[in-house]
């Protein structure tokens, strides 16, 4: 399976570098370039491109705004968007999950963990760096969302209460073996449950999960 990106960030050189880095991956091809969001928008009525790779902060309309106008001509199936920033404050996490994106990344990132993540996204996968992962973990244990989506708060309320309880533990940031622990029961069963949620949820992966959970107005417990 070939994947192909379109990078859109406002810096030449940040393009020229991902682009040498992109294309010496196994599958990945820099199909398209763009300097700003606005460029971004019309090519995409032109050409085809299964993962836009999206920065934050450019002149004109910014990255929250062009994942925005674009989720509303293209949907995820048809194209997915992967933000990559040095900007990965929650406000930033936050606004671009809203906005539609798939997964946020830092500038940071190596070869190998941006190949990763751009793989994953491209086959409907969530992939987000440890810090904006982390960001919006901190944002579920603080007060709930005053608007939860509807819908998503439905999908959460067919979980049985075993299976709420692993996913909020989920949320806060615990792995099987520490949700167990907690809860008293064995890792393999956590595993089981937390399976079961993302079945039910129509999540893919645990960060999709964490994403569902916030959007439904779920937080992670107080301590």
């Amino acid at each position: 399976m070939t994947v192909r990106l379109m990078l859109v960030d406002d810096q030449e050189m940040i393009r020229a570098g991902l682009r040498v880095i992109l294309d010496a991956q196994p599958g990945l091809v820099v199909a398209a370039e763009a300097e700003s969001g606005i460029a971004a928008l019309s090519l995409l009525e032109s050409i085809e491109v299964d993962v836009v790779l999206m920065d934050l902060r450019m002149p004109g309309i910014d990255g929250v705004e062009t994942t925005r106008r674009i989720r509303a001509l293209r949907s995820a199936e048809e194209v997915r968007i992967l933000v990559l920033t040095t900007f990965d404050q929650d406000e930033n996490v936050l606004a671009a999950l809203r906005a539609g994106a798939d997964g946020f990344l830092s500038k940071g990132a190596g070869p190998a963990e941006l190949a990763d993540g751009i793989r994953r996204v491209a086959v409907g996968e969530h992939a987000f760096s440890p810090t904006a992962l982390n960001a919006v973990v901190g944002h579920l244990t603080g007060p709930a969302p005053v608007a939860a989506e509807p819908d998503k708060a439905k999908l959460f309320a067919e979980l049985t209460p075993r299976e709420l309880e692993v996913v909020t533990l989920i949320v806060e940031g615990l792995d099987n073996a520490e949700i167990g622990r907690r809860i008293f029961i064995s890792p393999f069963t956590v595993k089981t449950h937390a399976n079961r949620a993302m079945m039910k949820v129509g999540a893919r992966d645990r960060a999709q999960l964490v994403s569902l959970a916030f959007r439904a107005g779920i937080r992670a417990p107080q301590p």
